[in-house]
C-alpha cells in the first residue's frame, strides 16, 4: 500500500517558504491528536514552512473543526490573515453508539463545503475515523504512517500544483 510519502517523493522541499498553514487541531483524544500535530507541524518545517507561519486554532471536538476551519477561511478571505491552507485534525474512535458516524459523516461534508467557499484556502482532512484504539494508533505514526504528516504533504502538494497552473513560484 502507497502513502503519501511514496506518492509525494518529488515534492520540493523548499515549498513552504513563503506559505502559511492554519490548523485546526481538535483536543479530544489527545494521545492520537498531540501525534498527528506533531507529525503534521514536523513535515510543514521539514518542507520550509516556518514555525511562525504555522497558526494553530485548538477546539475541543472532532465536530468543532468545522467552525475553525471556516472562520480561519474567512480571515484570510477578509485579509486578517493570509493562509494558504487549512488542515483539519482530529481524531473519531467508534464507540457503542451511533455517535461515531454521525460526526464523522458531518465532518467529511464540512469539509466538502468548505472546499467549494470562493477564494477560500483549501481545506485538508486530517481526522482519523477509527474502529479502535489500535487502529487511531496505526495512523498516527505506526505502521501506517502519521495522517497528520500526510495532510502536510497534501496541502503543500496541493499548493504546489495552483502555483504551477497560475502563478511563478
Amino acid at each position: 500500500m502507497k502513502n503519501n510519502q511514496d506518492i509525494f517523493k518529488n515534492l520540493d522541499k523548499n515549498i513552504g517558504k513563503k506559505l502559511s498553514i492554519g490548523i485546526a487541531k481538535s483536543l479530544w483524544n489527545p494521545e492520537i491528536t498531540d501525534k498527528l500535530y506533531n507529525g503534521c507541524i514536523r513535515t510543514l518545517i521539514e518542507y520550509g514552512v516556518k514555525k511562525e507561519n504555522i497558526k494553530t486554532f485548538e477546539v475541543g471536538g472532532s465536530f468543532e473543526l468545522i467552525y475553525a476551519g471556516s472562520y480561519m477561511q474567512d480571515q484570510t478571505i477578509n485579509s486578517t490573515a493570509c493562509l494558504d491552507a487549512i488542515i483539519l485534525i482530529g481524531s473519531i474512535i467508534k464507540g457503542e453508539t451511533p455517535h461515531f458516524e454521525f460526526i464523522s459523516q458531518s465532518i467529511i461534508n464540512g469539509a466538502k463545503d468548505l472546499n467549494i467557499k470562493k477564494d477560500a484556502p483549501p481545506i485538508i482532512l486530517s481526522v482519523s475515523t477509527d474502529l479502535n484504539q489500535e487502529q487511531a494508533l496505526d495512523r498516527a505514526g505506526g505502521k501506517f504512517g502519521n495522517k497528520g504528516s500526510d495532510g502536510a504533504l497534501t496541502a503543500l502538494h496541493l499548493i504546489s500544483q495552483q502555483y504551477k497552473l497560475f502563478y511563478s513560484f
